[in-house]
């Protein structure tokens, strides 16, 4: 479907405002990218309601400039670009690129993101089973294709027949990519060159990898700041792992294994979100089955966990969360409740506070923060 600007974002409900951040939420299944106005001194989110129409399996904005990245979930491994009007709120569509080099007919990214360095678009393709990179220039602009690998494997899940990967992330040294692949049940590490923003095996025998328990579908993967820990969130069994990083070999060592499941847990287990506190001493899980958030403390000296708060997220299905950049709000992407809610987070503890509010949106899957002065933060899909 080709994105369209819709006329209604410069209508009296998106009308220039320049003061507070920008919300921009996609939509599973609703072929809508919709925004909100959020002011961080009083906590107070107005919805400008949508402002493209376009598939937005994933959203993703450039860090210092006014650009939206927005992921499709048709054939071709679409990702589109939008320049953000500031006072507004509205979106006009820039450019386009396919990310599939081999098109299958088939179609879904499950997460797209920048690089630390912020000239490297990163993509997980869940559907035909490959990650990509995408050249990114300093106005923020999609530039060539870099780089195209394909993920192998499957698992004992109907759902895990082939490989799906959903999340690509740069190490800390910026030498390797790991991506956690659904399908798999691996942590593929592949090397990767940042002056070609290009991703490889780098040995014959393909890529390395860490393997986790069978069925387990690998969705999201976290550095610590310090480098030396990966928090790794299982879909299917609900479980988060610590696992140390050696960024010389790229190798994964598993160091603890927690649960995301409240006691006494039945019906469907689902993890679905991970995030890190900018200081590393927090980290936070979304978990679908319990409806519910959970917050994990982080030893400073080993990096392991321990659980420090479980609360409800405040309606149905908590697709995915995003930190405020500030570090004292988290907003969740409710899908099936069709709400995005607003929490408080306590920096000292870490602490969540539901405040109440929330603002409708059909089914939303994702959340990016966009800062007017040039702060910028998104989610992990």
């Amino acid at each position: 479907m080709t994105a369209v600007p819709l006329l209604s974002a410069t209508s009296a409900a998106a009308a220039p405002n320049r003061h507070g951040d920008l919300l921009y939420i996609g939509t599973w299944g609703q072929e809508q990218v919709h925004a909100v106005r959020f002011d961080p001194v009083r906590g107070i989110m107005d919805t400008l309601g949508p402002m493209a129409e376009v598939s937005s399996n994933w959203v993703a904005v450039h860090p210092t400039r006014p650009v939206l990245y927005v992921a499709g979930g048709e054939p071709g491994g679409f990702v589109r670009t939008f320049r953000i009007d500031k006072a507004s709120g509205a979106l006009s569509r820039t450019g386009e690129i396919a990310t599939e080099a081999a098109p299958s007919g088939s179609g879904g990214l499950s997460y797209i993101g920048l690089n630390g360095d912020a000239d490297t678009l990163l993509v997980a393709d869940f559907a035909t089973g490959t990650a990509a990179t995408v050249q990114v220039g300093r106005d923020g602009r999609l530039g060539a294709l870099a780089s195209w690998v394909q993920d192998t494997g499957s698992g004992p899940s109907p759902r895990q027949a082939g490989p799906h990967p959903h999340h690509v992330v740069i190490d800390p040294s910026r030498r390797f990519a790991l991506v956690a692949d659904f399908g798999a049940d691996r942590v593929f590490v592949y090397d990767y060159d940042r002056a070609t923003h290009r991703l490889s095996a780098g040995t014959p025998d393909g890529p390395g990898f860490y393997a986790t328990a069978p069925g387990s579908g690998p969705r999201r993967l976290a550095f610590h700041p310090r480098g030396r820990m990966v928090y790794l969130l299982n879909e299917l069994t609900a479980d988060i792992q610590v696992l140390r990083w050696d960024s010389r070999t790229g190798m994964l060592t598993p160091r603890q294994l927690l649960t995301t499941n409240a006691p006494g847990h039945t019906g469907t287990t689902s993890a679905a979100e991970l995030a890190i506190s900018r200081d590393g001493r927090h980290v936070y899980a979304s978990n679908r089955g319990d409806n519910a958030l959970v917050v994990f403390s982080v030893d400073p000296g080993t990096g392991l966990l321990t659980e420090s708060q479980r609360l409800p997220c405040g309606g149905v299905t908590p697709w995915s969360f995003s930190l405020h950049p500030g570090g004292r709000w988290l907003f969740v992407a409710n899908e099936v409740s069709s709400t995005v809610n607003l929490f408080h987070v306590d920096p000292g503890s870490g602490r969540l506070t539901d405040t109440g509010n929330s603002v409708a949106v059909p089914n939303p899957d994702c959340i990016a923060v966009f800062s007017p002065g040039g702060t910028a933060g998104a989610t992990r899909f």
